[in-house]
């Protein structure tokens, strides 16, 4: 009969440990909340290993703080993946700023140059004019792109 007991409170207190340090990820307020709350926990498994006695009791309360130490470890795992997702993120928002940057500037350059281009097919379009039309011609090529 002991022996179930010390199962079943082990397995309660494990259950209860890790419940609440798997979360998705978690603040430090968060981190702290489960901290507190794991402590908690173990307050009352101790508790309720003190029913027992002999080896039954030992047993009971190594496996509580074994739960306790795991659940904690979870808890800070679980924080510093929280972190670590975070500023990951932040590093994926700068990158891509920085190659949407780099498009923009792509793409005025190439604008840039497709002008430059279509100016300079006009005015050797306009070298097939002389005098004054060849003038009027200049000045329509410069004033079409902006030169």
């Amino acid at each position: 009969m002991n022996k179930l007991n010390i199962n079943v409170v082990a397995i309660a207190v494990a259950l209860a440990f890790s419940t609440g340090a798997l979360a998705e990820g978690m603040s430090k307020t968060d981190y702290k909340a489960a901290k507190d709350k794991i402590s908690a926990e173990y307050k009352a498994a101790k508790t309720t290993c003190a029913s027992l006695s002999g080896n039954a009791k030992d047993v009971c309360v190594k496996e509580a703080k074994a739960a306790e130490t795991t659940a904690k470890a979870d808890a800070k795992a679980q924080m510093k993946t929280s972190e670590a997702n975070a500023k990951a993120a932040e590093k994926t928002v700068d990158a891509r700023s920085d190659a949407s940057k780099k498009v923009v500037d792509a793409r005025k350059d190439a604008a840039e140059d497709k002008g430059d281009a279509n100016y300079a097919v006009a005015k050797e379009k306009c070298d097939t004019f002389s005098g004054t039309a060849k003038d009027s011609c200049l000045s329509q090529a410069k004033a079409r792109f902006n030169k």
